[in-house]
């Protein structure tokens, strides 16, 4: 499985699970990872695991669990069963690797699909040490659940731009801060180009990553500009942005990551064009600006 490509279903989000694994194995690629809703909409993660086994395909990651950062506890309950749920669904389609988008303030929780209610505008609820600090409470809890699944927490730090609505976790550093007390087997970071290409520390702590055997995935898209009105779609296909690719390749090859490498945009213009196109210009993008790095790494072999 060294960095063969697989197609985040971010990527293409109109289209159901079941048209998403059959375009990419017509691309001829081997990996999807998909997202949880996708699951739910074909008929629960049994179903999904069917239809992803059934296209000759395996699934790289889900995508995702998180948002941990709930200050009051009917809200912390109802995450820490998401993410129970979560785990199992990732066990049921066959990947070991459940993301984790941790989530941002109380304050911002409206922005993104919660109650939005005065308690959760509230000064008290910009406490941003405080929602890293019911992370680590929440990850800490997550840890056996995620063990007896054989599944690792993937904690995946946000572009800061995302720090109060969607992660409070911005730097690589933060991110391998957070799982060092539990064993790498349980939690494990994703590096994401989009999210962390400008991080002066990113390639120490891709190399801390490596040599604490805590790279559980490579996701790879461009980060654009201008900036879109929705920051989130803000988002490019490789090669059309400000990422140095070949360079942060390289990184993670010499750190001994040989997994799976994942592209994830968000961007109106790509999602929205037929997923063939996509499926075709990632191919080229990939082998021209992405693989070259990873295989030619002398360090870019099994630890």
């Amino acid at each position: 499985m060294s960095f063969e490509l697989s197609l985040n279903t971010g990527t293409t989000p109109n289209l159901t699970l079941e048209e998403a694994a059959e375009a990419v194995a017509a691309a001829g690629l081997k990996h999807i990872g998909p997202w949880r809703h996708l699951l739910e909409q074909a008929g629960g993660a049994e179903k999904a695991a069917g239809i992803i086994a059934g296209a000759g395909l395996t699934a790289t990651t889900l995508c995702r669990g998180g948002f941990l950062t709930p200050a009051d506890p009917e809200g912390r309950r109802a995450a820490l069963e998401s993410n129970r749920a979560a785990i199992r669904e990732a066990a049921t389609i066959g990947t070991g690797e459940l993301i984790m988008v941790v989530g941002g303030l109380p304050a911002a929780a409206h922005l993104i699909g919660g109650r939005g209610d005065a308690a959760e505008r509230n000064s008290a609820d910009k406490d941003i040490l405080g929602a890293r600090g019911r992370v680590a409470e929440g990850i800490a809890e997550l840890v056996p659940y995620a063990a007896e699944h054989k599944v690792r927490l993937v904690l995946e730090p946000l572009h800061p731009m995302y720090a109060a609505d969607r992660a409070v976790l911005s730097t690589l550093g933060e991110a391998l801060d957070l799982a060092a007390p539990h064993p790498a087997e349980t939690v494990a970071v994703v590096v994401d180009t989009f999210h962390v290409w400008w991080d002066p520390q990113l390639r120490e702590m891709i190399a801390r990553a490596g040599a604490e055997h805590r790279i559980a995935s490579y996701q790879v898209c461009d980060f654009n500009l201008p900036l879109a009105a929705d920051a989130l779609k803000s988002r490019g296909m490789m090669g059309d942005g400000y990422v140095d690719f070949p360079t942060i390749s390289r990184w993670v090859a010499e750190a001994g990551y040989t997994g799976p490498v994942e592209v994830e945009i968000f961007n109106q213009q790509i999602n929205d064009q037929d997923a063939a196109t996509t499926l075709e210009t990632m191919k080229q993008r990939y082998a021209q600006l992405v693989l070259p790095s990873l295989e030619q790494s002398p360090a870019g072999t099994p630890a």
